[in-house]
């Protein structure tokens, strides 16, 4: 069951100054990899558990799905990972300006909320001003993966990043999404969505070193 909040309420809208890389981690000169709706925390515990010379950032705008999350993070000392709560179209700029130029690494986006309605569509999480920060901030051959269960959904997102012409889309064959998860670690929703098998939609981008926003 999705836990949906309405990410442009008058509570979601105020920007929150976020703690620098340098408060976050020790090592804050790591690549930084960037999970937005974090959720459980999952994908990120693995992958900060394989990878210890890489930052990670869990970004959820449910707040009590971030304290659970560090609460498993600082369970398992997990010192390069940190789970912060914000809205990404609010308050994630600042923070990003501050990060060395193509320290930001990888930026992955999972299974968002779809709000199916079309006139709930500007809630979705995936906007342009939000894409262009990604861009503006990720170094050459930065990643950007997406993926959802929802058709279209992953439809709405990938035609916002084709359209922005920052990102190419790798293994891109017409419409056709890459088959697999490339990170071999898995969000919560992920995993239910296999069980069920159901159909998963996926497509990885790569940051177009050639195109630059002022």
């Amino acid at each position: 069951m999705r836990q949906h909040v309405n990410p442009l309420s008058q509570f979601f809208q105020r920007p929150l100054s976020l703690p620098s890389k340098s408060i976050l981690f020790s090592n804050s000169h790591y690549p930084i990899h960037i999970d937005i709706g974090s959720a459980k925390g999952e994908f990120l515990i693995e992958l900060a558990s394989k990878y210890p010379k890489w930052n990670f950032v869990g970004l959820e705008i449910r707040e009590s799905l971030v304290s659970a999350s560090e609460r498993k993070r600082k369970k398992l000392e997990l010192n390069n990972l940190k789970f912060l709560f914000c809205n990404v179209n609010v308050s994630l700029h600042e923070w990003l300006s501050d990060l060395d130029y193509g320290q930001l690494k990888r930026v992955t986006i999972q299974f968002p909320d779809p709000w199916f309605k079309r006139k709930h569509f500007k809630r979705r999480v995936l906007k342009i001003s939000l894409l262009n920060s990604i861009a503006r901030f990720m170094g050459k051959d930065g990643e950007l993966f997406i993926q959802s269960d929802i058709f279209q959904l992953i439809e709405s997102m990938t035609n916002v990043i084709d359209h922005s012409n920052y990102f190419d889309r790798k293994d891109l064959d017409g419409f056709k999404l890459i088959n697999k998860n490339p990170y071999d670690a898995y969000t919560d929703r992920e995993l239910f969505a296999l069980k069920k098998n159901l159909k998963i939609y996926r497509a990885m981008y790569i940051r177009n070193s050639s195109l630059f926003i002022n």
